[in-house]
């Protein structure tokens, strides 16, 4: 196939070898498959910010660190440089990302770095050496379903232990190979103690998965995993080999608001007290 302009200064390099072919195309990025030397890989390009059909960046990008002063006022004041870094942010956090969690055994593709804005990394491929399908064009069995929720599950939590969230997780972001799943796409991955948005992130990661792989495993749709581990996680309780139970109760107890306007009254009337006293003591001056 005609090489892609993106890909060139790639084969140039003697990065890549040869494109193979198309893989897809989303919201984000082009995928083609690649060959390295006897490998094959993909390379994912990212589209610049004026195509992708990501609306919801500034969410995502809440609580991502920017060491170098200049830059991160170049990106406040919405400059052509600062775009520019803010994509180059924006394009390392998937590559970043992903070497995180495979340190922390979650099951991602393998990075081998991110060039100009090409990702190059493992291809996932099934039994046959074809292209691992993605989780929603996978018929499932019931006991395959619940056994691939909890592998996802349990990445889940491994990555939220590493101090991410997916933030995007759902069928479409998941492969399927002859092991089980595999989380793909991670550009918009947030930092869980740093982003405002994290608790609700997670919870629709989780609760995405749950409602897919409830609908071969209709059970799985009464579990609660998402306020369990986020419950876990704030109180700092939560490890990768955390022991889960798909269970959770919501706080029942009503606020005791007579206490609590008992407790602001008597505050103010010691206020008060102290106020008084230091009054009195002027005047005997």
């Amino acid at each position: 196939m005609k090489i892609p302009k993106r890909l060139q200064p790639l084969i140039e390099d003697g990065l890549i070898d040869d494109v193979l072919r198309q893989l897809m195309s989303g919201k984000e990025a082009t995928v083609f498959v690649v060959r390295c030397g006897d490998d094959i890989r993909c390379a994912k390009v990212y589209k610049d910010a004026g195509k992708r059909s990501f609306k919801q960046a500034v969410q995502y990008r809440e609580g991502r660190k920017v060491r170098n002063s200049r830059r991160s006022r170049a990106m406040e004041k919405g400059s052509k440089f600062g775009r520019d870094e803010q994509e180059t942010l924006w394009q390392s956090a998937e590559v970043d990302a992903l070497y995180k969690l495979a340190d922390a055994g979650v099951r991602v593709p393998t990075p081998y770095g991110c060039i100009d804005g090409v990702l190059l990394m493992e291809l996932i491929t099934d039994d046959n050496g074809e292209v691992a399908p993605r989780l929603n064009d996978v018929v499932l069995t019931e006991e395959q379903a619940r056994r691939d929720h909890d592998t996802i599950i349990k990445d889940i939590v491994r990555m939220l232990c590493a101090g991410l969230i997916h933030g995007d997780l759902s069928e479409f972001n998941v492969l399927v190979d002859s092991h089980g799943p595999v989380i793909i796409d991670l550009p918009q991955a947030v930092d869980a103690a740093a982003n405002n948005n994290a608790e609700w992130m997670l919870e629709r990661d989780v609760n995405n998965m749950r409602n897919y792989y409830g609908m071969s495993a209709p059970d799985l749709l009464d579990t609660q995993y998402a306020k369990e581990i986020w419950a876990l996680f704030e109180a700092g309780k939560l490890t990768p080999t955390t022991e889960l139970t798909g269970l959770f109760e919501e706080p029942t107890e009503a606020a005791d608001v007579d206490s609590v306007l008992q407790e602001i009254q008597e505050a103010f009337e010691e206020e008060q007290e102290r106020l008084a006293r230091i009054n009195s003591t002027d005047d005997d001056d």
